[in-house]
């Protein structure tokens, strides 16, 4: 029995935190579109120093929720916990990897503008990132109940649930685990991009 809570109680917070951070991608793409707002204000407003920092915060928070989002889907992806909690398959891993380009484009290849071509490359990422996880958690984690397809049996949705599930036995773990295999090995080559621009970063700001 104690063993069991544990398991639920695991399941439970690793399920929350994967949704958690499907919103957390939605605020930093609202964060970030939202720039040509606090233009506007500077234009309007004699309060200047009061619109940059706030929208340095925002820049930053977008950064941050963006940094978040990209761990959390980094961290789910793996075997294990794939098998324990749903995840749309391969809508969220897929959209993991383009939160990570974006944050790479953001971080390290001058994003934060957005009149430049990286800023807009990172806003449309977020955007296609964002849309795959609408159609995962919606039609595919939150899809209809078991009780509920009883009652009203649909082909489609039977189908949603037990192939795009990563947990759905016996057909999600086989997606979840192709997944993996084009997903992870996919994130670590952002991983080493990224740590490249870093570090050719410090040795432009050192020479």
């Amino acid at each position: 029995m104690p063993h069991d809570i544990a398991k639920g109680l695991e399941i439970w917070t690793l399920q929350t935190l994967l949704n958690v951070s499907i919103m957390l991608g939605f605020f930093a793409l609202g964060l970030v579109i939202i720039q040509p707002y606090y233009q506007n204000l500077k234009e309007q407003l004699t309060l200047r120093v009061s619109i940059e920092w706030l929208e340095m915060l925002s820049t930053v928070l977008a950064d941050f929720f963006l940094a978040v989002v990209v761990l959390i889907g980094f961290f789910v992806l793996n075997p294990d916990i794939m098998a324990d909690i749903k995840i749309a398959v391969p809508f969220v891993p897929f959209a993991t990897i383009l939160f990570a380009v974006a944050l790479v484009k953001r971080l390290l290849c001058g994003g934060h503008d957005l009149s430049k071509k990286a800023g807009k490359q990172a806003v449309w990422l977020m955007f296609w990132a964002n849309l795959l996880n609408i159609v995962g958690f919606s039609i595919v984690m939150e899809a209809p109940s078991s009780e509920y397809l009883r009652l009203h049996p649909s082909p489609f949705w039977s189908f949603v649930k037990s192939y795009l599930r990563s947990n759905a036995e016996p057909h999600g773990p086989e997606l979840a685990q192709w997944t993996f295999y084009l997903c992870f090995p996919a994130l670590l080559l952002i991983f080493i991009w990224g740590f490249g621009k870093a570090i050719k970063s410090f040795s432009q700001k050192k020479g």
